[in-house]
C-alpha cells in the first residue's frame, strides 16, 4: 500500500472520529447521571484510548515519513497541524477529561469540551481536505 493512501485513510479517521466526539460524545455526557458519568468517563476514555492512540501514532509517523521522502510546504505544513494538534490534546483536553469527578458540574466540563474541540475539529478537518487535495 502506499504511503500516500495509508496517510490519507489516517487523515480520514482522524475526521470521522473528531466529528463524532465533537457532535455525539462530548455533548452526550450531560445526559448521565453525575454520580455515574465519572464511572462512565473512566470506561469511555479506556475504550476510546484503543482506536484514537494508534491512529494518532501512525499519523504523525506517516507524516514524518512524507516529510523526509518529499519536503514541501504540504509535508511540512502536515507536521506543524499534526504538532498543534497533539500540543491541544495534551495541554487542554487531557487535562480537562482529567477534571470530569462527582464533584464537577457536567454542563461546565462539557461546554469547556464542546467549545474548545472546534480548534482540533477544524485542524484536523483543514488537515484531512489539504491531503486529499494533495493525493488528487
Amino acid at each position: 500500500m502506499n504511503i500516500d493512501l495509508i496517510r490519507l485513510l489516517v487523515d480520514f479517521g482522524m475526521l470521522v472520529l473528531i466529528w463524532m466526539v465533537q457532535l455525539v460524545v462530548y455533548p452526550g455526557m450531560c445526559h448521565y447521571k453525575t454520580e455515574d458519568l465519572n464511572s462512565w468517563h473512566k470506561i469511555y476514555t479506556k475504550r476510546i484510548a484503543v482506536i484514537v492512540a494508534p491512529l494518532m501514532i501512525v499519523q504523525v509517523l506517516v507524516s514524518v515519513v512524507q516529510f523526509f521522502n518529499r519536503i514541501d510546504i504540504y509535508t511540512a505544513g502536515s507536521i506543524i497541524f499534526i504538532i498543534i494538534i497533539w500540543l491541544l490534546t495534551f495541554l487542554i483536553f487531557v487535562p480537562l477529561h482529567n477534571s470530569i469527578g462527582p464533584d464537577k458540574s457536567c454542563e461546565r466540563i462539557t461546554n469547556n469540551l464542546v467549545s474548545k474541540n472546534w480548534w482540533r475539529t477544524g485542524l484536523w478537518s483543514l488537515l484531512f481536505i489539504w491531503t486529499f487535495f494533495e493525493n488528487l
